[in-house]
């Protein structure tokens, strides 16, 4: 979790020209950046969040933070924690405790003795995104989608701030954060069926300087596929496919990008119910990428379209001990929890109406998930 930038903005050389884009030449470690920040990103990695708690209490008891963005780091990393063991009450508490995120005291330029030359947000990104989002987590859906606009608004004038001064590194990552946004909002629209107002985001993105990102382009096809638009959808991934033999891969490798590719063709077949080719299409994905959370996921709910329920356990409990890093989300979790379920309620009647369902290939998205 990194900040917006420790100097988001260029800084004044020695010799007093300014100085090449700071994204360009990162801290050598995160421990660079912050005390024990690399501990502290090994703890969120594994999962530990209590003992993230347990570090950030300790290093504000014994005032280990000198530095005003090292505090705001810790206070985020904290924040995360929370809302992984779903404390969603203290969350809204301690980013009510920062007031306004775009008040001075959170610039560098406000504490010139600590950050001579530094000038810009010392606010995480991560912090920003979690601030958005955690009035949905309280039942106020629409104050987070107003957050997540202004969110999103923030995110495209920095890319256009950023080009127009020849930051090139520094605009690419916030094209990344503005990408990461729209899905976040193209998200709860799906929730509700607002098919056009994801469609709008998805094009404004394409026509935004996204338009060689494969990644968005698939995007929009499941968009597509998901209002009925089969041709659109197909068109869409043909093109995915397209950029791939010009090489224009966008910030994915080239094993990312051919799973994306293979998953896009899976997405196809799922609407066709030919669950058979899905699964040979997940399997491409996961002999190329053990990790590749998506594709065990749904190769995991193909088999049990398939009625095969016992290897779709298998698969995602495999995943579990094989990548528990990776595998260790809500969707997956959720998805095997609702397997269970299928394979070993005890109620006749609910167990023959559960298994009806997944013989007409249909469970309700509020029990199974596509990754």
């Amino acid at each position: 979790m990194a900040t917006d930038s420790p100097s988001e903005d260029s800084t004044p050389a020695a010799d007093g020209f300014i100085a090449s884009d700071p994204l360009s030449s990162p801290f050598g470690s995160l421990n660079d950046l912050c005390y024990e920040l690399s501990s502290l990103q090994e703890l969120a990695t594994r999962g530990s969040w209590r003992s993230i708690l347990d570090k950030v209490s300790r290093a504000r008891k014994l005032s280990l933070l000198q530095k005003p963005h090292e505090h705001l780091c810790y206070f985020s990393y904290n924040v995360l924690a929370l809302v992984k063991l779903r404390r969603y009450g203290d969350v809204s508490e301690e980013l009510a405790s920062l007031e306004d995120l775009d008040h001075s005291i959170y610039q560098y330029e406000s504490h010139p003795d600590v950050y001579p030359g530094r000038f810009g947000s010392m606010i995480p990104f991560a912090l920003r995104w979690i601030h958005a989002e955690i009035p949905l987590k309280l039942g106020k859906r629409q104050e987070t989608l107003d957050r997540l606009y202004t969110l999103l608004d923030f995110a495209r004038t920095r890319v256009d701030e950023k080009g127009s001064r020849g930051l090139g590194v520094s605009a690419d990552v916030w094209k990344r954060r503005e990408v990461f946004v729209v899905n976040s909002i193209i998200g709860h629209h799906l929730s509700h069926k607002e098919f056009g107002v994801c469609v709008s985001l998805i094009r404004q993105l394409l026509s935004g300087g996204c338009r060689d990102d494969p990644a968005v382009v698939s995007k929009l096809g499941c968009i597509q596929l998901q209002i009925g638009d089969l041709e659109g959808a197909k068109a869409s991934f043909e093109l995915v496919e397209k950029m791939g033999k010009e090489e224009r891969l966008g910030s994915l490798s080239e094993i990312e990008f051919k799973n994306l590719v293979n998953r896009n063709k899976a997405l196809v077949y799922l609407v066709g119910k030919d669950y058979v080719s899905a699964v040979r299409e997940y399997e491409e994905c996961i002999e190329r990428d053990g990790s590749d959370v998506v594709a065990i996921n749904n190769k995991a709910l193909c088999l049990m379209y398939l009625r095969d329920l016992s290897d779709s356990i298998k698969v995602l409990e495999n995943a579990l001990e094989r990548v528990p890093t990776v595998a260790l989300n809500e969707t997956l979790v959720v998805n095997l929890c609702s397997m269970y379920e299928l394979a070993y309620v005890n109620h006749s009647d609910i167990k023959r109406t559960l298994s009806m369902n997944v013989g007409f290939g249909y469970v309700p998205l509020t029990q199974l998930k596509l990754g």
